[in-house]
């Protein structure tokens, strides 16, 4: 057991250190026909390798180059969803690219000026079917800000413990694609199936495995069920040493870390500049998360770490997110804690009139793949003027274009799932 803690402790910098360690770099060549960089600019050729007097001339002969658009999508393996990207290529080095969404457009924003706000509640669900619990929550939140409600404690924690519920499956279903991107396809089952677990979680708090349409304004629709509170705990404990192995299959192995190190490299101040949020912003330094500096629901209760690296690459990205699922199984812990010291009695919702007060009202909070933002602009009666959506995926998206600069073509699909995509709430 002393090895397991020893083991669940150790650091993003810990484990970088490490892969960083034994990373040597791989050559299909032999030692005696490896070229140094010298040689190489130089235009030279081993001893023992023939010369061809029709293949290489006495001089150096310098090729003209062609460069040429190819497209990728929106029917493509690596894009996990549909949208295209065109990437300008000389050789096998990307110099330009153009993610091109729209794809799954289908005028939500402008359908919710139609509907009562209760009913706008599943149609949130459906914004993004992997991190469906995010967009109802925000949906809620930004209407109890309206309203002023002060939502029953109770509720809150339940949210948390739904969020992070939502954040583990979602960052699982990441994990399986990545595994799939690199090769590992045991990565892929292994990841998939653990899954499977908290998606079980979902069905039993929400009655659904993914559009749960659980939460509401003033609360959620239901409180938590009997034995909920053990099951989920063992599955915290389950968790904490299994995803260790998942991790180990890809750090252990030179093969998949070496698609990741050094790719897609992204500066923290062109992350700012962008607008890039949420793991992908953390990967490259910038230690900003919605929970912990400007907590909503009861999120400043919580004791947890926001898991941040600097060296901005794939890599970096891949363990932000490893340890942000650790994270996460620690905040439900302590609001199943919390939710212990309360009866069965204590409200998890109160009534919340059906018209909101004319006037603009934000809210924001930290989605699996970034900051998810709603802007509401309401004239006083039962239905939203305008309700605006921002999706992160949609900023990280549009991204690609400084990602994939200077990149191999079949460093594409490695560097693009570590955005972890959702073309659902993207195009919306």
């Amino acid at each position: 057991m002393a090895d397991e803690k020893k083991k669940m402790d150790v650091s993003i910098t810990e484990r970088r250190a490490k892969v960083d360690d034994l990373w040597e770099g791989t050559s299909t060549l032999p030692e005696s026909q490896r070229l140094s960089p010298e040689a190489i600019a130089e235009g030279a050729l081993p001893e023992n390798v023939p010369k061809n007097p029709a293949l290489f001339a006495a001089e150096t002969q310098k090729m003209d180059t062609e460069q040429m658009w190819i497209t990728m999508g929106p029917q493509h393996p690596f894009s996990h969803g549909l949208w295209t990207l065109r990437v300008k290529v000389d050789g096998e080095m990307v110099t330009d690219a153009e993610p091109i969404v729209g794809y799954l457009h289908r005028g939500w924003e402008k359908e919710t000026e139609n509907r009562s706000y209760p009913k706008i509640i599943p149609m949130a669900d459906r914004l993004c079917y992997a991190a469906s619990m995010t967009y109802t929550h925000l949906f809620c939140m930004t209407c109890e800000k309206a309203l002023g409600l002060e939502v029953p404690e109770k509720a809150k924690y339940i949210r948390i413990v739904a969020d992070e519920i939502n954040r583990l499956q979602s960052h699982l279903m990441w994990l399986a694609a990545v595994g799939t991107d690199l090769g590992n396809f045991t990565a892929f089952l292994w990841a998939s199936r653990e899954r499977e677990f908290w998606m079980d979680m979902n069905i039993r708090l929400c009655g659904a495995r993914m559009t749960t349409n659980y939460p509401r304004i003033g609360g959620v629709r239901n409180d938590t069920p009997e034995i909920f509170d053990r099951d989920i705990i063992r599955l915290c404990d389950r968790f904490d040493k299994m995803v260790w192995e998942i991790f180990g299959l890809i750090d252990d192995n030179s093969t998949f870390t070496s698609r990741m190190i050094g790719t897609g490299i992204i500066t923290r101040e062109q992350c700012a500049n962008l607008g890039i949020t949420g793991p992908a912003a953390r990967g490259t330094g910038i230690d900003f998360d919605i929970r912990r500096d400007d907590p909503y629901d009861n999120y400043d209760k919580m004791d947890f770490d926001v898991p941040v690296s600097t060296a901005g690459d794939s890599y970096a990205r891949y363990l932000v997110r490893n340890e942000e699922m650790l994270q996460s199984t620690k905040i439900i812990r302590q609001a199943m804690a919390k939710l212990r010291t309360m009866g069965k009695d204590e409200p998890y919702r109160i009534k919340a009139p059906m018209n909101i007060p004319a006037g603009r009202h934000f809210m924001h909070m930290e989605d699996p793949r970034g900051e998810s933002l709603m802007y509401l602009v309401s004239d006083g009666t039962d239905k939203p003027y305008r309700l605006k959506v921002r999706s992160p995926i949609f900023v990280n998206v549009s991204s690609s274009k400084s990602l994939l600069q200077g990149c191999r073509i079949a460093d594409i699909p490695v560097i693009m799932a570590m955005i972890d995509m959702c073309l659902g709430e993207t195009d919306r």
